[in-house]
């Protein structure tokens, strides 16, 4: 197993790469980073809450989806707007796993300028598993992993047919690997850009991998703790996490790759400032939502739509998964089948809803292009 990671050499944690291979990417990011957030600040308080919103919700799911979980949206998003001090009518109870998720990420934005201490991630990650257990499997929470069940390894295949992507730092080496990069990442090094630490400091944890589990998305939380730190802004407009879930594949193997190479990352950091330009990619259908949930509560200001009318033509304009039924308007509302029905009869004679194709119970409503 010697000198099979890079934690294993003799060198490590001295990480290097090629500034000037870098220089061309990383000033194109900064451009497009300085230019995104000055157009966000343009559109004006509401849309700007509503736009970051959006995005802390992709950030929240994708994270999870990277690790196979799969989180309600509606409570995810709920959750969120909760926090952010936004308007809460009609939102949905979140479930303490929901919760948990959306404060860790949120600890890690809305307070960029706090340091990353022992008890800060300790926090992050008893929110991430709230009872004690990943899946069925009960786990050390709130500490640092013991290593008593084997070594920490990343493995993939069926049981007996296991591949091992990588085996992580003994746990008795994770005192003194954690205390080193708390001391680099809250450290005021002027030489490095501060997008570049958030790529090396995403690299560096999940490397160590200290928890028994959850350390992918507390790599993630970290790397965005850092973005925001660059930007010196807790708002955001974009999610790392949507897009590495969309290049999950490659976002794995270079991972493996650098994991099992040299201390000269400059593969990796080329892959990371690639996929942050994609995610402000992500960013306009992000603005484009936004704007167009703008354009309609707009276009019918005028109209007379109770609370009711006003969650469910939010959850439409928000992406509602499936059909929506007039049973499922009534679960959603809290209100009788009567009631569903003349709210939507409503809705249809204001030009707002229309009637899909089908008759009786498959009966469906959507709306109007507008």
């Amino acid at each position: 197993m010697n000198g099979k990671y890079i934690h294993h050499l003799p060198e490590w944690p001295n990480f290097q790469w090629d500034h000037e291979a870098l220089a061309g990417q990383l000033a194109e990011i900064r451009h497009r980073q300085g230019r995104l957030l000055g157009r966000m600040e343009g559109m004006g308080f509401s849309l700007r809450k509503e736009a970051e919103l959006e995005t802390l919700t992709l950030d929240v799911l994708k994270s999870s989806e990277i690790e196979g979980d799969r989180l309600d949206a509606d409570q995810v998003r709920s959750s969120i707007a909760r926090r952010l001090g936004l308007e809460t009518a009609g939102t949905v109870a979140a479930e303490r796993d929901v919760e948990g998720v959306v404060e860790m990420m949120l600890d890690a934005t809305q307070n960029f300028s706090q340091p990353l201490t022992d008890e800060r991630l300790f926090g992050w990650n008893a929110a991430l598993f709230p009872t004690g257990r990943s899946g069925m499997r009960k786990i050390i929470v709130g500490a640092w992993r013991d290593d008593a069940k084997g070594p920490m390894q990343v493995v993939s295949g069926p049981i007996g047919k296991e591949k091992v992507h990588y085996e992580a730092p003994a746990a008795e080496r994770l005192p003194q690997e954690m205390s080193a990069f708390f001391a680099w990442a809250n450290s005021d090094d002027s030489k490095t850009d501060a997008v570049l630490r958030a790529a090396l400091a995403h690299l560096w944890f999940v490397t160590i991998h200290p928890f028994d589990d959850g350390n992918g998305r507390i790599a993630r939380g970290i790397a965005d703790w850092q973005l925001a730190r660059s930007e010196n802004s807790a708002q955001r407009f974009y999610s790392m996490s949507a897009q590495i879930r969309a290049e999950r594949n490659d976002y794995y193997t270079i991972l493996e790759r650098t994991q099992k190479g040299t201390l000269d990352i400059t593969a990796w950091m080329e892959w990371f400032l690639g996929c942050l330009g994609r995610a402000f990619n992500g960013t306009e259908t992000t603005l484009a939502a936004v704007l167009r949930k703008a354009r309609f509560w707009e276009s019918h200001a005028q109209s007379s739509i109770n609370e009711r009318q006003r969650m469910i033509l939010n959850r439409l304009l928000d992406g509602f998964e499936g059909r929506l039924t007039t049973k499922k308007w009534a679960t959603i509302a809290k209100c009788s089948h009567d009631t569903a029905l003349r709210d939507i009869q409503s809705l249809i004679e204001h030009g707002i809803l229309k009637q899909d194709a089908g008759r009786g119970r498959s009966t469906s409503y959507s709306l109007m292009d507008f």
